[in-house]
């Protein structure tokens, strides 16, 4: 996760990429641990994953330039604005963690236990730079964890200490809380936006 706080295009938007992933493992595996796979692809990946983290990659690239994107980085505090694209994408995983029955049929406790299992089970095929950051998110269960918003407290705790210069990341959370119902309409704005990309991605490839 610190890679994501240098100000590069990398996303921690776990769950979304997920949700956004659909109901085929290997795209939702891709899409989970695509910030952990650098370099031009297939990057030594199996044709499936590969596949998913073009996907993670081009969800990305469309969220850069969506207008409630854009929208709900322009709400962070001056003093964060460096770190607003990945801070926006903390809060949007919160707010789709937290309206979990909204989005999904599925709880949200069976839903983030199949992605671990279905990320273990594509363990071998992955980076090993990516297994223990892998291993260590479905111990903490860090894909539930944002439904609360201590939850995402914490994880900016944790991506403030493990970046590599000081940064404001921990208590970026204030932001999101003033400024909660305007975070929450750009993510619904936002979300359908992205499913109709990912469906027009898909049958384009």
């Amino acid at each position: 996760m610190a890679a994501a706080t240098r100000g590069g295009a990398a996303r921690v938007n776990f769950l979304a990429h997920a949700l956004l992933a659909g109901r085929t493992p290997a795209l939702v595996v891709g899409g989970v641990a695509g910030d952990w796979i650098k370099g031009t692809l297939p990057a030594g990946l199996p044709e499936d994953l590969a596949r998913g983290v073009a996907l993670h990659r081009a969800i990305d690239a469309f969220a850069e330039t969506h207008p409630a994107f854009c929208a709900s980085r322009a709400r962070m505090s001056p003093g964060r604005r460096r770190y607003a694209g990945v801070l926006v994408d903390i809060f949007y995983d919160h707010l789709l963690a937290r309206d979990w029955a909204r989005y999904h049929d599925e709880t949200l406790a069976g839903y983030c236990a199949a992605v671990y299992c279905q990320i273990a089970e594509r363990r071998d095929d992955l980076p090993p730079s990516a297994h223990h950051a892998l291993e260590l998110m479905a111990r903490e269960d860090w894909l539930q964890s944002y439904a609360r918003v201590e939850g995402i407290a914490d994880v900016l705790v944790r991506m403030s200490r493990r970046a590599r210069q000081p940064n404001p990341l921990a208590g970026a959370e204030v932001d999101f809380v003033a400024a909660a119902e305007g975070f929450e309409n750009d993510f619904r704005a936002w979300l359908p936006d992205a499913r109709r990309f990912v469906d027009g991605w898909l049958a384009a490839r």
